[in-house]
C-alpha cells in the first residue's frame, strides 16, 4: 500500500469522526486564549526580549536584602522607571553584585554614577535609584561594573536594633506599642492638637513679623556698612592715616608685650570668676522672682492684717487691764511657792532619769496596744450596767481560798 493511499484512507476516517470540527475549533480557541493571557502576563512582568533596545551593567553592594531578580524590581533615574534588576550574584570578595538592564540606550550611565538601594514599601520591596553621573566621567561600557565605593545599602531595622542593649530594645518595643495605641485614637485626639497648633502658630505670627523686620534692618545695616567701606576705600589719604595710626598702635602693643602676656594670663581666672558670678546672679534672680511675688502678695494682704491686728491688740490691752488685779493678788502666792519650786528641782532631776527610759517602755507597749484595747473593751462590757437591750443588774462573783466557808488543809497547817 502506497503512502498516498494511506493518507487518503486516514483523511477519510477523520472526516467520518463525529464532532471533529467542533473539537478542533475549541482546542484552537483555547490555544489562542492561552497565548494571549501568557503574552499579557509577560508584558506586566517586564520580561526582557532579545530584540529590545537597551544595555546592561552591574553594580556591587555590601548587602542586597530583599532582591528577587526577574520579578520586575525597578531601576529608576530621577524617580522614573528606566529598567529592572535581571540578576544577582556574589563576587569573590563576598559582595553582592546586581545586574541591571536599562531599556533605552539614550539613558546612559557614566563610570562616576552613584547607585542607592532603597525600599519602596514597608514589605522591603526594593528598587535601585541611579544618579547617572556625567562629565568628566566616561560612559559605562556594556557589562561594566560600578564599585561599592559608589553604592549605598539600605539601613534595616534589625541592624539598628542589634546595636542596642536589652533594656533599649524593650524600651523601643514599648514605644512602638504606645505609638500604636496613640495612633489608634488619632482620629479623635489629633484634630484638637492640630487646632491647638494652629492657635500657637497664629499667636507666633507677630514674632515672625518682628523677625522679618529684624532681617530687613540687618540688610539695611549691611548695605550701610558696605557703603561706608566703599567710601573709606576711595579716600587714600584717610586710609594712609588709618594705616599709620594702626602701625603706631601695633608698635606700642609690641613694646607692651610682657604686660599684655600678664594681662592675658589673668583673663582665664577673671573669666571663671565672671562665669561663677553670673551663675550666682542667675540663681539669685531665680530665687528673687518667687520672693518678690510673695512680697507683692504679702503687701496686698498686709493692710487687712494690720487692721485685724489692731483689733486684737485692743482686745489684749483690755484683757491685761482686767487681769491686773488678779496678778496683783497672785504675787503673795507666787512668793510662797518659790521655796517649793526650789525643793522640786532635785526631784525633777531624778524624774528626768526615769522619763528618759519611758521611750523604751512605750516602744514595748506599742505592740500590745490592740490587746490592751480589747482588754479595756471587754472589762468595760463586764462591769457595765447596761447592754444592747438596756440597763441590767449585774454582779461579779469572786471565789478564792480566803472566801471559802470551810477550812482547807493548807489553813490548818497540814499537807497540801
Amino acid at each position: 500500500m502506497t503512502r498516498t493511499s494511506r493518507l487518503t484512507r486516514s483523511y477519510d476516517r477523520l472526516k467520518r469522526t463525529p464532532g471533529l470540527p467542533r473539537d478542533t475549533a475549541v482546542i484552537a480557541g483555547l490555544v489562542v486564549i492561552g497565548l494571549a493571557s501568557g503574552g499579557y502576563i509577560l508584558s506586566q512582568q517586564r520580561v526582557s526580549y532579545p530584540w529590545d533596545d537597551g544595555y546592561t551593567f552591574a553594580a556591587d553592594f555590601d548587602e542586597a536584602p530583599g532582591i528577587s531578580p526577574g520579578n520586575g524590581q525597578e531601576v529608576r533615574m530621577a524617580g522614573v522607571t528606566v529598567g529592572d534588576i535581571v540578576a544577582a550574584d556574589i563576587t569573590p570578595d563576598g559582595r553582592a553584585r546586581l545586574t541591571l538592564r536599562i531599556e533605552d540606550e539614550d539613558n546612559r550611565v557614566f563610570d562616576n554614577a552613584r547607585l542607592v538601594l532603597r525600599p519602596k514599601s514597608p514589605l522591603n520591596e526594593m528598587y535601585v535609584e541611579v544618579a547617572p553621573g556625567g562629565a568628566p566621567g566616561e560612559p559605562l561600557a556594556e557589562g561594566g561594573v560600578i564599585p561599592t565605593t559608589q553604592t549605598e545599602d539600605p539601613e534595616q531595622v534589625d541592624e539598628v536594633l542589634q546595636h542596642l542593649d536589652e533594656e533599649s530594645r524593650t524600651a523601643v518595643g514599648s514605644l512602638l506599642a504606645e505609638a500604636d495605641a496613640a495612633l489608634a485614637s488619632a482620629s479623635v485626639d489629633l484634630p484638637p492638637g492640630l487646632e491647638a497648633t494652629d492657635a500657637t502658630l497664629t499667636s507666633l505670627r507677630p514674632v515672625v513679623e518682628q523677625l522679618a523686620t529684624r532681617r530687613e534692618n540687618l540688610r539695611l545695616l549691611v548695605t550701610a556698612l558696605s557703603d561706608i567701606a566703599r567710601v573709606a576705600g576711595s579716600d587714600d589719604a584717610r586710609l594712609s592715616a588709618l594705616v599709620a595710626d594702626a602701625r603706631s598702635t601695633l608698635a606700642v602693643l609690641d613694646r607692651s608685650d610682657a604686660e599684655l602676656d600678664a594681662a592675658l594670663g589673668e583673663l582665664p581666672g577673671v573669666t571663671d570668676q565672671l562665669r561663677r558670678a553670673t551663675s550666682a546672679i542667675d540663681t539669685l534672680t531665680g530665687e528673687l522672682d518667687p520672693a518678690l511675688a510673695g512680697m507683692r502678695t504679702a503687701g496686698e494682704e498686709l493692710p487687712g492684717a494690720l487692721r485685724r491686728l489692731r483689733g486684737t491688740v485692743g482686745a489684749l490691752d483690755r484683757t491685761l487691764d482686767a487681769a491686773a488685779p488678779v496678778l496683783q493678788q497672785a504675787r503673795p502666792l507666787v512668793a510662797d511657792l518659790r521655796p517649793l519650786v526650789s525643793d522640786l528641782r532635785p526631784i525633777l532631776s531624778d524624774a528626768a532619769a526615769v522619763t528618759g527610759r519611758l521611750d523604751l517602755a512605750t516602744a514595748e507597749l506599742v505592740e500590745y496596744l490592740p490587746d490592751l484595747k480589747d482588754f479595756v473593751y471587754n472589762t468595760t462590757s463586764v462591769t457595765s450596767l447596761e447592754d444592747a437591750n438596756g440597763g441590767i443588774l449585774r454582779g461579779l462573783f469572786q471565789f478564792s481560798p480566803t472566801s471559802a466557808p470551810v477550812a482547807l488543809p493548807s489553813q490548818k497547817g497540814g499537807d497540801r
